[in-house]
């Protein structure tokens, strides 16, 4: 549901490279923060905050992000958010805040950065629409090759409201990816391959999703395993206090997994909530079985 036009596009190092051109964008457009999501990745936050911009934290509940009141400091500059699958928690952004948020960017002249990072991998539902879709002239739509690939190719492309797209030019200067790199995946993806890998993959990253819930339904009943529709991490809530606790029992058994409050805006507005962020996605499958084994034994 993307609206891209060949002219909208800008292909940019990854998406930390295209969010670094779109930092370095706005602040030159006079914005002054971009509110994120109470849980997301600090490093995106990191780079945010090096580009010299705010990153005011979404409200959050239990049905997921929240756009903000009005008088919201978020409503001012721009909005950096993963409404098809939301990192970590894997909620949707529900139909009528996604309307929400569209209608508040016209409405204060701010733009939404829609982060699609594993927009490939949906298991159990149909596909999430595109934020984009519902107004290509307020929003920026960052897409990558990285977990359908890998992320050392280090390609990512920015679909752009026409507005922004000459200033993107100039922002990239110094920072396009090989040639060599981009042509190689424009073969891949015009002679079908790219889409016989990415069906591929999403049977084999499916069928290890399944295999982590069986384990657990098994092994670890008490555990609650949630946002596992799409992507390639599960969020495993564990008793309240036992977060670090497990999380060096798995380093114990040789397991590297995130403690939920590892995301957590360090301003966010949220009650502190015990669980195990689970990436699926890296071990080899000749590791995959072990790697369940060692994770049930590190949980309570």
């Amino acid at each position: 549901g993307v609206h891209a036009d060949p002219d909208r596009i800008v292909v940019c190092a990854g998406f930390l490279g295209g969010l670094g051109v779109l930092a370095d964008l706005l602040r030159h457009r006079g914005t002054r923060s971009v509110a994120v999501e109470s849980y997301g990745l600090p490093h995106h936050r990191r780079l945010l905050t090096r580009a010299g911009l705010g990153t005011p934290p979404l409200p959050f509940d239990d049905r997921g992000t929240r756009p903000g009141d009005d008088d919201h400091p978020a409503t001012a500059g721009a909005v950096l958010l993963t409404p098809s699958h939301q990192f970590p928690m894997g909620l949707p952004l529900l139909p009528e805040r996604r309307t929400a948020l569209i209608d508040r960017a016209r409405r204060t002249g701010g733009l939404v950065l829609e982060d699609d990072y594993d927009g490939e991998f949906r298991y159990d539902r149909q596909p999430v629409g595109a934020l984009q879709g519902l107004d290509p002239d307020r929003v920026v739509y960052l897409g990558t090759a990285s977990k359908s690939l890998a992320p050392g190719l280090r390609l990512g492309w920015l679909v752009l409201p026409p507005s922004l797209v000459e200033d993107a030019m100039d922002a990239m200067a110094g920072r396009t990816p090989g040639v060599l790199d981009q042509l190689t995946l424009a073969e891949f993806m015009a002679r079908g391959d790219y889409d016989r890998h990415v069906r591929a993959a999403r049977l084999r990253y499916r069928r290890r999703r399944d295999a982590l819930v069986a384990a657990l339904a098994g092994r670890a009943p008490d555990v609650r395993v949630t946002g596992i529709a799409a992507g390639l991490h599960a969020v495993l809530r564990l008793p309240a206090g036992t977060e670090q606790q497990v999380v060096r029992a798995a380093a114990w058994h040789g397991l590297a997994v995130h403690g939920l409050s590892t995301f957590r805006h360090p301003d966010a507005d949220v009650a502190p909530l015990d669980a195990l962020v689970v990436g699926y996605g890296t071990p080899p499958d000749h590791a995959w079985a072990g790697a369940l084994d060692a994770l049930c034994r590190a949980l309570p």
